[in-house]
């Protein structure tokens, strides 16, 4: 029996055994697409608002409405899609996530009137908020050792799509117009699409599911492509979450009836979304919900801020960055220009996530862009005014970088996309409460108070921080709820 106890080993062991190697570098090139894909879908609100607006007369409250669906649609899919990914799978949630984005993104290229783009930016939004689902995904393919750094690696898909998004939209809007830039924007999600069948399915997932003999010839896949092998012995599951039993069928159960299979479903994912609030989970969770709050609200604020203050449109702008000869492509200048800070913003939290914590890193970049902000409280030149915010958005993409590390560490497997995916949906919220408030403010001449709202929802973010109860740096990804225990994973 004893010999029969040393011959066994965990997913943790065997992900250890394999390594990281050329294997998580084509899972990361495809959860970075999708990462990719969001970041442009997100960076191309900052020029085609004001491209809609001039073309067919909007209001600005008309405007803002463009990037609030967005946001709201993602706030719906970020939970959906998180129980989906969960109940049937990564891989299923990966073919309608990238199905749905693809198709809206492409044919609100040809939106005959205003309605009708909301609408379809809206369904783009839904699939968006499919993007935690990417990064559980990843996650759960990298050994402990390498998890804080390669995410940060994974991260930085986001600050190139951004970047590119405004690269193109510099090089499309003054030469075609808004609609060849969504078209071109399409073009990622479409790609995944294209190659989403040779997407594996999570072993982890397939572990938590009782699916051994699958997660075996997966990890097997991994080890052969790593050159690397697998521990000797018997792959065991570790896994003891709580959830019904109905969601984990074995094949000897008869096959339910439709009706009872989606009831069964329903209670699936409703179990999931109430092990949010156990015990052991509900102080993490509701924190978790106030950063990424907070989180979302000042990075698309500082994203929205600099492109009000750019634009010739704006009552104010020429007391706060403008100058009476400034060139008609200055928006994509100062946008260009402000999405550069994420590089050196995800080099930071590179430095220092694994270093020092995942808590203390955070706190540490949202006190920074506390200060950068600061000064712009007082009109300043257009030069340091733009300085201020490639600083401000730097510290805002390093927060956002870290916490998206940090969620979905602290769930167990059953419930990590969704937990990860409900605090990304409420970061949704604050995205969609931005533009509405944030921008409002700026552009009605009240700027001095729109930068004290962000300092005061930046602050709240760091007092959320720190109040934490655990530290997940250098910690093995947890199987079951006891393991999430914060006792039991407290860093020394």
């Amino acid at each position: 029996m004893d010999d029969e106890d040393q011959l066994v080993y965990t997913l943790d062991d065997a992900l250890a055994s394999a390594g990281f190697g050329k294997f998580q570098f084509l899972v990361l090139a495809y959860a970075g697409l999708g990462w990719f894909a969001e970041a442009m879908e997100i960076m191309i609100l900052s020029f085609v608002g004001p491209a809609v607006k001039s073309q067919w007369n909007l209001s600005s409250t008309q405007e803002s409405l463009l990037s609030t669906v967005v946001f709201a649609g993602m706030l719906v899919g970020a939970y959906s899609w998180g129980l989906f990914s969960d109940y049937c799978g990564r891989r299923k949630g990966f073919l309608g996530i990238t199905i749905i984005t693809s198709a809206a993104g492409f044919l609100s290229t040809f939106s005959p009137n205003y309605v009708s783009l909301l609408i379809l930016r809206c369904l783009v939004g839904v699939g968006l908020g499919g993007g935690p689902v990417f990064s559980s995904w990843f996650l759960e393919f990298v050994p402990a050792s390498h998890r804080g750094t390669w995410m940060v690696v994974f991260s930085t898909f986001w600050t190139f799509g951004t970047i590119f998004e405004a690269a193109l939209a510099w090089m499309v809007l003054p030469r075609l117009n808004w609609r060849w830039l969504l078209a071109f924007s399409s073009l990622p999600s479409i790609a995944q699409l294209f190659f989403y069948w040779i997407v594996p399915e999570s072993p982890r997932y397939l572990s938590m599911k009782g699916r051994i003999t699958e997660a075996h010839n997966i990890l097997e896949k991994i080890a052969q492509l790593n050159q690397s092998k697998l521990p000797p012995g018997m792959l065991v599951s570790d896994s003891t979450i709580g959830l019904d039993e109905e969601s984990a069928p074995s094949k000897y159960t008869p096959l339910l009836s439709s009706t009872r299979k989606l009831v069964s479903d329903f209670k699936s994912g409703f179990s999931s979304f109430v092990m949010l609030f156990s015990s052991k989970l509900i102080r993490t969770t509701l924190l978790l919900w106030l950063l990424f709050f907070g989180n979302a609200f000042s990075y698309y604020g500082i994203i929205l801020l600099t492109s009000e203050l750019s634009s010739e449109e704006g009552k104010c702008a020429s007391t706060v960055l403008l100058s009476e000869n400034l060139r008609d492509d200055s928006l994509y200048i100062n946008v260009f220009i402000t999405s550069l800070a994420e590089l050196p913003g995800i080099l930071l939290s590179a430095i220092i996530v694994d270093r020092f914590g995942r808590k203390l890193s955070m706190a540490f970049m949202f006190v920074l862009a506390c200060i950068f902000l600061l000064p712009l409280v007082f009109h300043q030149h257009a030069t340091l005014t733009t300085a201020l915010l490639f600083g401000a958005r730097m510290c805002a993409i390093g927060t956002f970088t870290v916490a998206a590390i940090y969620a979905p560490e602290v769930y167990p497997t059953a419930i990590r996309a969704t937990g990860a995916g409900v605090a990304n949906a409420v970061g949704r919220i604050g995205g969609m409460v931005c533009p509405l408030v944030a921008v409002g403010l700026v552009a009605g001449c009240h700027l001095k108070e729109a930068i004290i709202l962000f300092e005061v929802v930046i602050v709240i973010s760091v007092v959320c921080v720190l109040l934490f109860p655990f530290e997940t740096s250098g910690q093995e990804l947890s199987d079951s709820l006891a393991a999430s225990d914060p006792k039991q994973v407290v860093v020394g």
